[in-house]
């Protein structure tokens, strides 16, 4: 008995000096937590050239939470690519890490993303649209707090194309040289969604399939076939569209934010930016419409912090840190708030990524069966560049490319 009392003893002074907490971590004497947080993120978040946009951070959400003692290990990975490193061993993979919301799927089948419920729920949903929530909820369950969409749009020299230009792809085309990534089946998708083509219903139904097929993706084929006989149409490849914007050979391309320092370097004063314009089918205008998602701050369901991990997270996607952010590195903001700041709000290219997100595209389907769209969609591009797809083969060269887009093998 007194060899217990001993032992028992012993262990209390133990707890009393090293400060026990209730869930198995140690704290000051004064109540203070002491944690370790992993947190992953781009490299250009975090380099001294871009302004260490994540150590800012983290270093002003230790400051608001003075009830942690919070030790951060940063780990460099991008968006594409942390989802999957975290579904493949998320006991060794970060707390908190930014991903692509097209890779929600893997996260979910790994069991390896954190579900964000009550008053951090409702935050999220307080300061984004329903449009970019909805990115980033599956089965009911919101797994992320996000950053910023991610989608594509137009931007154009406007010393040749004038507003009412811009509406019409087909009357751009009699004014100037557009360059568009024909082959990439990320962008070539969008006459087809915009003559009435769909991918899995609102692309969360996976059952429903693809309808890339019948009369309404066959005009689309015809027009894509005659779009590419234009002289004035120039497929961008390998860096090709932004070498004619250089040298005045191109007048519009098609990307993303992540090109628009280099688009205002060579275009100065005369940039444009606009959402995606329509295009004529058979004396018809249809609107041409964009894959879009979101980036986010994800949490790693085994995380031994989770509280603190979710409180980093939601602090992370803050109209906050999203102001930073965006002085920083241009990253374009989605919090409710910082889009109605007049500085912001100003700005042409946030405007022209939030109205493609909200008008001109649709919801990137993330899934699994959409893995099975991307290749079908680039051999449709190439063949028509190519030329081995053409008026006389579009119908049939259309159904299998729906066909393959519907099959697990290419």
């Amino acid at each position: 008995m007194k060899r217990r009392l001993v032992i028992l003893m012993a262990m209390l002074i133990t707890c009393f000096i090293s400060g026990c907490s209730s869930n198995g971590q140690s704290s000051s004497g004064d109540g203070v937590e002491n944690i370790r947080l992993m947190v992953w993120a781009p490299s250009e978040d975090q380099s001294k050239d871009s302004g260490e946009w994540l150590r800012k951070c983290c270093e002003a959400f230790a400051e608001q939470h003075k009830e942690y003692n919070i030790h951060f290990i940063y780990g460099v990975a991008d968006e594409a690519t942390a989802a999957s490193t975290v579904a493949q061993d998320p006991e060794s993979s970060a707390d908190v890490f930014m991903y692509a919301n097209d890779n929600l799927t893997v996260l979910k089948d790994a069991k390896a993303a954190a579900k964000f419920g009550g008053i951090y729920e409702q935050e999220i949903v307080d300061t984004n649209s329903e449009t970019i929530v909805n990115s980033l909820r599956s089965d009911g369950y919101l797994y992320g707090v996000p950053f910023t969409t991610n989608t594509w749009y137009m931007f154009y020299d406007k010393s040749v194309f004038s507003e009412d230009d811009i509406k019409n792809l087909d009357t751009m085309l009699e004014r100037g040289v557009v360059s568009f990534p024909f082959t990439n089946s990320w962008y070539l998708p969008s006459f087809y969604v915009g003559n009435g083509c769909t991918l899995f219903e609102d692309g969360t139904v996976e059952e429903a399939g693809v309808d890339f097929a019948g009369e309404k993706a066959e005009a689309v084929t015809d027009y894509l076939i005659d779009l590419m006989a234009n002289p004035n149409f120039v497929v961008d490849a390998d860096g090709s569209g932004m070498a004619g914007l250089r040298d005045g050979s191109i007048q519009a391309i098609f990307t993303g934010s992540w090109d628009a320092g280099s688009i205002k370097e060579i275009l100065g004063d005369n940039m444009g930016v606009a959402a995606l314009p329509m295009y004529t089918l058979n004396g018809e205008e249809k609107q041409m419409l964009s894959y879009a998602g979101s980036k986010a701050i994800g949490v790693n369901a085994t995380s031994k912090h989770m509280v603190a991990a979710i409180q980093l997270a939601i602090y992370l996607g803050s109209a906050e840190a999203q102001r930073l952010h965006y002085e920083l590195r241009n990253v374009v903001p989605c919090n409710t708030e910082l889009l109605m700041d007049e500085t912001i709000a100003s700005d042409m290219l946030v405007t022209a990524q939030n109205d493609t997100f909200n008008r001109t595209s649709i919801l990137q389907p993330f899934v699994s069966a959409m893995s099975n769209c991307w290749t079908p969609v680039e051999n449709m591009g190439k063949g028509i560049r190519n030329k081995t797809v053409t008026h006389e083969n579009a119908k049939e060269q259309t159904q299998a490319m729906n066909d393959a887009m519907n099959s697990s093998g290419i």
